[in-house]
């Protein structure tokens, strides 16, 4: 039996049917909804910005809170409860690093633009590759 889910999101439409299924699939389980930001790029932008901010913790919380205000919305339409966490880093290895913790891991198949989907799908495939548990991954 699922009692713990922990799904991984990006703000992309392919993300939220993630978190839309994983409610449906496991509707007594804990679901913990967890969002990456700062994410190293060439453009060194977001991880640079929290990085050089007086406080790293609340930047994550403001770049995140966008994609935890939908996420918190489809859990309320769902008539679930969800525990939410923002984190900065790699997005394949902080969910790997928490996936432990969790019966299962639902990720989306690929973000939203070209980018995204190039980015995401190699995070979802990463995950799938190394995960200690069990991974659903939504198309």
């Amino acid at each position: 039996m699922v009692s713990r889910v922990l799904v991984a999101v990006d703000g992309s439409e392919v993300a939220e049917q993630a978190l839309r299924y994983a409610l449906d699939a496991h509707p007594d389980a804990e679901v913990t909804v967890l969002t990456v930001v700062g994410v190293p790029s060439a453009m060194f932008g977001e991880a640079t910005a929290i990085a050089l901010s007086e406080d790293p913790d609340r930047s994550i919380e403001e770049h995140a809170e966008p994609v935890l205000e939908r996420v918190r919305a489809v859990a309320a339409e769902c008539d679930a409860e969800v525990t939410t966490e923002a984190a900065a880093g790699h997005p394949a290895r902080t969910i790997l690093d928490r996936a432990g913790a969790y019966d299962v891991v639902v990720v989306g198949s690929h973000g939203g633009s070209l980018a995204d989907r190039l980015f995401v799908g190699n995070v979802a495939e990463s995950v799938v590759r190394h995960s200690p548990v069990p991974v659903t991954v939504v198309r």
